[in-house]
């Protein structure tokens, strides 16, 4: 098993890298017999876009139980008929679920532990900001909360639901979180600041729209290389997932002017909503072993952010590690994650 952790950083230059990712990898798709009766799945974010096609087509691998995840239960409610106007067998339920808000995150991984099995859950759910906005409950700047913060605790609370509760005798449970290859650019220009890295990342004077977008994707790199070692791959495979430049997912609908013009004539090059969740199938259903602690680009293991391998960036890995579980230790993370190790 070969993990984004243990291959060598890549030299390769971006533009390549963007250029190999988006227009030469080739889709791979589901063994023809791949079968998900009798498991289930949450989708954060459901209920459009790659979220949305992602539940489409884990459905017609015949998943029988879906949970929508969503901020907006009567949006999810309208993706939830139109599933099942499609698969009228599947059963297609609709949690409420708010990233802004930790008590929301919390209430809804209690329920999930309610469930009698949970075998797969893809974390979808991401922001795009193109102005400073701080979070009004947890007084984080709100990319940094909810592309990392929230993200991160919704994975540690559901990862021992999944451990304990995937279907028995059958392959690992899943657990993936959504990436971007731009990760792999972010220069994370607040990883020296004292006392705190996050204090750094709230502070409006060091916002800007592509930096502090890219680093919240980094962080999840520097996340998954701490929690990759502390669960097993035999009990769940976690692994991060990049669909290259997909057109029509409105991440980016709150640009304006010259920006979303722009966007709009980059999508002429963009993956069809198909295609792109089709990363998200391979890295819920289709990547074996290999998955666990991978940054899967395209249906294949790349390196994470070159970064992560240097000495200076493992000891920033540890410092975002320690100010990951200082930030959850109402969760009882802690003792959460040591006992994934049992």
């Amino acid at each position: 098993m070969v993990g984004s952790k243990d291959l060598q950083p890549s030299t390769a230059k971006f533009l390549n890298v963007f250029i190999d990712n988006q227009f030469y990898a080739k889709p791979q798709w589901p063994a023809p017999d791949t079968d998900l009766s009798g498991k289930t799945a949450i989708i954060t974010g459901g209920n459009t876009g790659l979220g949305y096609e992602t539940a489409s087509q884990l459905l017609d691998l015949k998943l029988t139980h879906l949970i929508l995840a969503v901020r907006a239960p009567e949006k999810g409610n309208a993706a939830a008929t139109s599933l099942l106007t499609l698969h009228p067998g599947a059963t297609i339920e609709v949690w409420p679920l708010d990233l802004s808000s930790y008590e929301s995150i919390r209430a809804f991984t209690r329920r999930a532990a309610t469930l009698p099995k949970l075998d797969m859950a893809l974390l979808n759910a991401g922001i795009l900001n193109f102005e400073f906005r701080l979070n009004p409950s947890t007084h984080h700047e709100e990319m940094f909360q909810i592309n990392y913060l929230s993200t991160a605790l919704l994975a540690l609370l559901l990862l021992p639901i999944l451990k304990a509760k995937h279907a028995p005798n059958s392959p690992p449970a899943r657990l993936t979180i959504v990436n971007a290859a731009l990760s792999l650019v972010a220069t994370f220009p607040t990883r020296t600041s004292t006392p705190k890295i996050f204090t750094a990342l709230d502070d409006p004077h060091n916002f800007n729209r592509d930096e502090t977008y890219n680093t919240s994707k980094l962080l999840a790199h520097m996340f998954l290389w701490k929690i990759a070692d502390e669960v097993s791959a035999d009990d769940v495979i976690v692994n991060l997932a990049d669909p290259a430049w997909v057109k029509g997912t409105q991440l980016a609908r709150e640009s304006t002017g010259l920006v979303r013009w722009g966007l709009k004539l980059f999508e002429l090059c963009g993956r069809t909503k198909r295609v792109g969740a089709a990363c998200f199938v391979h890295a819920l259903v289709g990547a074996g072993r290999e998955g666990h602690g991978a940054f899967l680009m395209s249906w294949r293991v790349h390196p994470f952010a070159a970064m992560l391998y240097t000495d200076e960036g493992k000891g920033v890995i540890e410092r975002v590690w320690e100010e990951t579980m200082g930030e959850f230790e109402f969760a009882g993370v802690r003792d959460m994650v040591g006992r994934l190790r049992g």
